[in-house]
């Protein structure tokens, strides 16, 4: 019986949703070059580029035609009806799991439905796409909202609190992120140290560099559910 359960989510859960994943293999995030729409540089550069840009992404989360899935509700009802502990980190940016009903929540890499004051650092609900008008109300004269997201080179939020998680956890399961590379490897790397059983949920077959002990391959939406009632019901990853 598990007492404090890790869950990271990647993009993976959020692409059966329908989202964009961002990347592709040649380091373009929708056509446009990483160094242009997600880092500070490239904002300083072309707030509009970089405003136009999240805009999209935001247009495509609030069109209706992107909902939670059947994996987002797996990880809301082990929320509802474990007993133990539980933080769910994700990296995504979409707010999918809050629709799914999640509360106990991460978000390591910001969010996009929010926007953050440039001075203050005040986070602010979007309620209007970013621009020139959309600004915080903390600062005389108002400063222009920017992304609530975690560029290149930027520290993702919640690190002390993830770490501390990790060292205490006796399950890691990492969904929809490749096992070999940041986060999940490292992650990976400290459950294993502190002795937790870890396990992935991945399209893709296991890496051979990868350290996770056990994995699942498939879709997040068919295998979660699945494996939430078997934790659910007191029963040890790997077990018969």
């Amino acid at each position: 019986m598990y007492r404090q359960i890790v869950v990271l989510t990647g993009a993976g859960i959020s692409a059966e949703s329908g989202m964009s994943t961002f990347r592709d293999q040649h380091g373009l995030w929708e056509q446009h070059h990483i160094e242009d729409v997600a880092t500070p540089e490239g904002y300083a550069r072309d707030i509009e580029l970089v405003e136009r840009f999240y805009n999209t992404r935001r247009q495509q989360l609030n069109s209706g035609e992107v909902a939670p899935n059947a994996a987002h509700l797996a990880l809301v009802k082990l929320e509802a009806e474990f007993t133990g502990e539980l933080l769910v980190i994700t990296q995504n940016v979409d707010d999918l799991h809050e629709r799914a009903g999640s509360k106990r929540l991460l978000h390591m890499h910001g969010e996009l439905a929010k926007g953050r004051c440039p001075q203050s650092l005040q986070t602010f609900v979007l309620r209007e796409p970013f621009g020139v008008d959309n600004c915080c109300t903390c600062c005389i004269p108002a400063k222009r909202l920017r992304p609530h997201i975690v560029w290149f080179g930027e520290m993702p939020f919640g690190m002390d609190r993830i770490h501390d998680a990790l060292d205490h956890c006796d399950l890691f399961i990492a969904i929809g992120t490749s096992g070999t590379v940041y986060p999940a490897a490292g992650f990976v790397d400290s459950a294993n140290h502190h002795g937790a059983q870890t396990a992935e949920v991945n399209l893709d077959p296991a890496d051979r560099h990868s350290q996770f002990q056990y994995h699942f391959t498939g879709k997040a939406g068919e295998i979660l559910p699945q494996l939430v009632e078997d934790i659910l019901a007191g029963k040890v990853i790997g077990s018969e």
